[in-house]
């Protein structure tokens, strides 16, 4: 069969035609790059063709999004041309901007704002980007139209990562930021990602407001703050917007910052171009931090710096592109052929706020990096100061803090649950591969966390491994892993299913493996945190977003998780939701 036919039939199958919100592209898409993958990269025609045709929806979709609008602890994600298109991304930036044309007679607001007037936040601006996903550049200048329509100074980085982006409106002094970006979801997805002043994840009170107010516009089909028969551009047309340099931005805040958090980036850069024991592995996952690897080096060690699957594929090559022990493989087979005795790799997800490491041998999440990090500036660098981990995150840095006489913040999952230590913690960390520390934004950034490990590894002269050998070896061991099911409910509706949990209390008994353990600490913030009386654990909560029940648990011992998990799946059958 020709390949032109073998596109025809899956055309027809994918229900592609005229209507576009009847049309499965990326269904297409999907099937298309695995031909590519296994025929070669003539099927790469028929995958442009099809993007073409997302292209097409994205700028002409005047409908609603299929997904109602809502604001999450990362924004609001949806699929492209289907939930974000031009029209959709247009009205939620008119609902941000709503809040900025309200804080004049609502001062009450600028407390989460970070601006105390609507003629303060035009002139500061907003800082904008994305990440490499398709359809970004023209989704920034659908954003854009409507920034500069309302007054609103515009500083276009263009392509760029959460974590650098969050940089610039620090050392900017920008109002805000917009980063077109849905993290480390699959290729079909876009995403819309907000930052007030402080470059950290908005509070709740401003992202339930962005909802509602979302909503309300996209329903009444207009927006004075948006000219829908306007053509959208893409910024870089534009003579009125001020494009710069994001990274460079980043660079600065790290330099400027060296003597709080003591992580000396030029220092590091030298000690690891002069140092030929050393090799650092990193791959993009075809996101945006493959554009600034070689600059985030600065040239330093480049015959020593390798990098992976650092081409713009918006794809993503049919993988779900997230820092993962699959994603991981690749990293290490190429560290395997390494001759030098100290190795770094790591692998980062699309816009570069999430990392997860290894050093050939071992592999570290930052259940255990956000640890070793925690370890390495209070003992290492000399700093005191609590340290802040999401509820389902390791207890490996209580553990450190209680030895250390520090304080540890424990709040519900969600970066910005971090806000109330921001500054005080040294570290702020979460179990999905998340990481910022003390002097450095309150935005999770990819960047810090590979610094970090760099600076371990040239200070200790040992692997990380090694060094998390070390640690377990003088403050016990600790084996995190996680899991989720599906369920037949979401919403308000698990969450009433799930409070049966509540029979679970402290002084109940539950069967892990072949023994019966005594929950003796019960953490109800997020979810249910169950801390057994051998200092193990299980976390259930609802998924946010979908019918999905997560659960997360954490031994003792290595071969102790799995048992953990089966106590979770047994609880969850137990209350009818299995």
């Amino acid at each position: 069969m020709s390949q032109a036919t073998t596109f025809k039939e899956l055309y027809h199958q994918c229900n592609i035609g005229s209507v576009h919100s009847q049309s499965d592209y990326f269904s297409l898409i999907r099937e298309l790059v695995r031909l590519r993958n296994d025929e070669g990269t003539e099927w790469q025609r028929y995958i442009d063709q099809t993007y073409a045709l997302v292209m097409d929806e994205i700028i002409t979709n005047a409908g609603e999004p299929v997904t109602p609008v809502k604001f999450g602890t990362s924004g609001w994600r949806g699929m492209l041309g289907k939930d974000l298109f031009l029209r959709s991304v247009s009205f939620v930036t008119a609902a941000i901007l709503d809040l900025y044309l309200a804080v004049d007679n609502e001062p009450e607001l600028a407390v989460f704002l970070g601006v105390s007037s609507l003629g303060e936040a035009r002139k500061r601006g907003c800082v904008l980007g994305f990440d490499n996903r398709f359809g970004g550049e023209i989704l920034a200048g659908a954003v854009t139209e409507v920034l500069r329509g309302a007054g609103f100074t515009v500083h276009y980085a263009g392509e760029s990562t959460t974590g650098v982006l969050s940089a610039a409106v620090l050392e900017l002094n920008a109002a805000f930021s917009i980063n077109l970006t849905p993290s480390h979801n699959p290729l079909e997805y876009g995403g819309y990602k907000y930052n007030a002043a402080d470059a950290g994840p908005a509070a709740a009170e401003l992202t339930g407001r962005i909802t509602a107010r979302a909503r309300e516009i996209i329903a009444a089909g207009s927006s004075p703050l948006v000219a829908l028969d306007k053509p959208v551009v893409s910024p870089e047309a534009r003579n009125d917007v001020h494009p710069f340099d994001a990274l460079s931005t980043w660079k600065q805040l790290v330099r400027r910052n060296k003597s709080i958090h003591g992580v000396n980036y030029d220092d590091i850069l030298d000690r690891f171009a002069g140092d030929k024991e050393v090799v650092v592995v990193i791959d993009s996952v075809h996101g945006a931090s493959r554009i600034h690897i070689d600059s985030l080096f600065e040239g330093a060690g480049s015959e020593r710096l390798v990098q992976l699957r650092a081409n713009a594929d918006p794809t993503f090559n049919g993988i779900a592109p997230e820092p993962s022990s699959v994603n991981i493989a690749g990293v290490i087979d190429i560290l395997a052929l390494r001759k030098e005795s100290l190795k770094v790799g790591a692998i980062i997800d699309p816009d570069g706020d999430r990392i997860r490491f290894t050093d050939g041998t071992t592999e570290i999440s930052m259940n255990q990096f956000g640890a070793m990090a925690y370890h390495f500036l209070h003992e290492e660098k000399g700093k005191r100061g609590m340290v802040a981990k999401t509820v389902a995150t390791s207890n490996l840095a209580n553990r450190l803090a209680e030895v250390f006489g520090e304080e540890t913040y424990e709040p519900r999952v969600g970066f910005k649950e971090f806000k109330p230590v921001i500054g005080k913690a040294l570290v702020c960390f979460e179990e999905s591969d998340g990481i910022s520390i003390i002097g450095h934004t309150p935005e999770k950034d990819a960047y810090i966390g590979l610094l970090l490990a760099l600076d371990m590894v040239l200070s200790r002269r040992q692997n990380l491994g090694d060094y998390l050998a070390e640690i377990e070896g003088e403050f016990g061991a600790y084996y995190p892993d996680r899991d989720g099911l599906l369920v037949s409910s979401q919403g308000k509706e698990l969450t009433a299913a799930l409070s049966k949990l509540g029979k679970y209390d402290v002084g109940s008994t539950i069967r892990v493996g072949d023994r019966e353990q005594v929950i003796s600490q019960v953490i109800a913030i997020d979810g249910r945190k169950m801390i057994l009386e051998d200092g193990s654990w299980l976390m259930i909560r609802p998924s946010g977003t979908e019918p999905k029940v997560r659960f997360y648990v954490e031994s003792r011992t290595a071969s102790g998780t799995a048992a953990l998990v089966q106590a979770a799946r047994v609880m969850l059958e137990e209350i009818g939701l299995v």
